[in-house]
């Protein structure tokens, strides 16, 4: 049986995903000149996020980063 490949998410699947984006709010940042920031990695929790920003500050040290929790983030920036 052919399958159709105009399919639509429907409505539901569409509020699972923007639900399953929410739990990755927290982000480790890094911090660029002229007050800009680049997302390098999310995680559902900010101890997750700590740990993955000090494995960067070991492997970068001359770069500066954060962990920032990113509730309302654009779509571009995943």
């Amino acid at each position: 049986m052919p399958q159709n490949t105009d399919y639509k998410a429907s409505n539901s699947e569409n509020q699972a995903i923007a639900y399953k984006e929410r739990l990755h709010s927290w982000a480790v940042a890094r911090l660029l000149p002229d007050a800009q920031r680049e997302i390098i990695a999310r995680f559902r929790s900010r101890s997750d996020a700590d740990g993955y920003m000090q494995h960067l500050r070991q492997r970068t040290p001359n770069a500066t980063y954060v962990v920032v929790f990113d509730c309302q983030r654009d779509e571009a920036v995943i």
